[in-house]
């Protein structure tokens, strides 16, 4: 259950989560109280059972309700998504954006978070991780030779390598980047006038990770995004020049 933004339940869970002792329903309305904030014994309650159906806290004896290990997770994974809808708002603008500065900062940005996880994805990943690297560039293999869109295969592609760096922040941050659809349509079009190529860097960092070599694999993925950077300037120019003779795009 997603509760980051609800008005009761994260708060509740997180004044259950400070206190070492269990706590009551009008423990909870007081301290809302003294900050201000006017609830009903009834409403947290009704709040405090829900919590402790889906898990999140327990029910001691006549004393209250403690919170689980499932629920200090909730609290942990809510605070996250709270911090990374903060930084996806403040970048959105960035990411959106047709100007050829912004798309350079974009793939600087994941020149400098993939280099990393493709060292460690090098040294971390499991057999099974390994195959399912393995089923996603299979997949854009047999999409591409169909002529279909590979966005987001490439995204799986990355994403897969992210996740078996064993790195939360980086694969959050990757996430962050690749979500955005002006950038995968933006690369698309790229794709289809380069060929085969982005294949072919994709094989390399595969070989890279499976051999476990992090240098050869950061070598790989850094000449894959720097390739990128190069088609983005042409693509720009060409785009711009078009554009200035009236030609359409």
């Amino acid at each position: 259950m997603e509760i980051a933004k609800d008005k009761w339940k994260k708060p509740i869970l997180e004044l259950i989560g400070n206190s070492k002792e269990p706590v009551g329903s009008w423990y909870i309305v007081n301290n809302f109280k003294k900050n201000g904030i006017e609830v009903s014994s009834a409403t947290v309650g009704r709040e405090l059972n829900e919590l402790e159906t889906l898990g999140y806290v327990e029910k001691i004896g006549f004393k209250g309700r403690l919170i689980t290990p499932l629920g200090k997770k909730i609290i942990e994974d809510a605070n996250t998504t709270l911090e990374l809808d903060y930084y996806k708002n403040s970048l959105e603008s960035l990411l959106s954006s047709h100007v050829l500065e912004n798309f350079i900062m974009v793939l600087e940005a994941r020149s400098a978070i993939e280099r990393q996880t493709a060292r460690l994805a090098a040294e971390r990943i499991t057999d099974e991780e390994l195959a399912e690297l393995k089923r996603c560039y299979a997949n854009q293999q047999m999409h591409s030779s169909d002529r279909q869109s590979i966005a987001k295969d490439d995204i799986a592609f990355h994403s897969c390598i992210a996740k078996a760096s064993k790195n939360k922040a980086l694969v959050s941050l990757y996430m962050m980047l690749s979500t955005m659809g002006q950038q995968s349509e933006l690369f698309e079009q790229l794709r289809h006038r380069v060929g085969d190529n982005y294949r072919t860097y994709h094989l390399s960092i595969l070989e890279a990770i499976e051999k476990h070599n992090p240098d050869q694999a950061e070598e790989s993925m850094m000449d894959h995004l720097q390739k990128l950077t190069r088609d983005v300037n042409q693509y720009w120019n060409e785009y711009m020049r078009k554009r200035k003779d009236g030609d359409g795009v």
